[in-house]
């Protein structure tokens, strides 16, 4: 039998208004892109230095954020220069204030920049808060007579309560 007109109009109507709905990809593609392109803007701010669990650093007020450079660690029973063992601990307990490992490995890193600034080359000490302070002082003047001048001492920022 065939239908009225008003029988396929309101056919036609029907299969439009219950059809399954579409996906917009285009819309949902530009909120992803917007998306990464704000992590990445501000993914840049954040400045985390690489500690491992067996150094506790001390902890202390920061004025000022980390900054990427040559990090020298001092672990449990070694030197470690940006994550290589340049030097023993138990071969320095005697010795004089020239940690010989330590300063091969320096000039080694000097020897690759073209002009040594004014006050210095960079160096971040990150050593435990149980570190002795000969020890800690040894490194230090192996670093500044490598042409290291700009020595910093690693620490945990202090939780502010407030």
């Amino acid at each position: 039998m065939k239908a009225s007109r008003r029988a396929q109009r309101m056919q036609r109507h029907y299969g439009r208004m219950h059809r399954a709905g579409g996906l917009n990809l285009v819309s949902l593609m530009d909120i992803f892109t917007i998306l990464v392109f704000f992590l990445m803007v501000n993914s840049s701010d954040v400045k985390v230095m690489q500690n491992t669990a067996d150094v506790p650093l001390p902890t202390s007020t920061v004025d000022q954020q980390a900054v990427e450079n040559l990090t020298v660690q001092v672990t449990g029973g070694a030197i470690l220069v940006q994550g290589r063992e340049v030097a023993r601990l138990d071969s320095i307990v005697g010795a004089d204030a020239h940690i010989s490992g330590l300063s091969d490995e320096l000039a080694y890193r000097r020897g690759k920049w073209q002009e040594i600034p004014e006050q210095g080359l960079e160096v971040t000490i990150m050593a435990g808060k149980d570190t002795d302070y000969r020890l800690l002082r040894k490194i230090m003047q192996t670093c500044v007579d490598e042409e290291f001048r700009q020595v910093r001492l690693a620490v945990e920022p202090e939780v502010r309560s407030g």
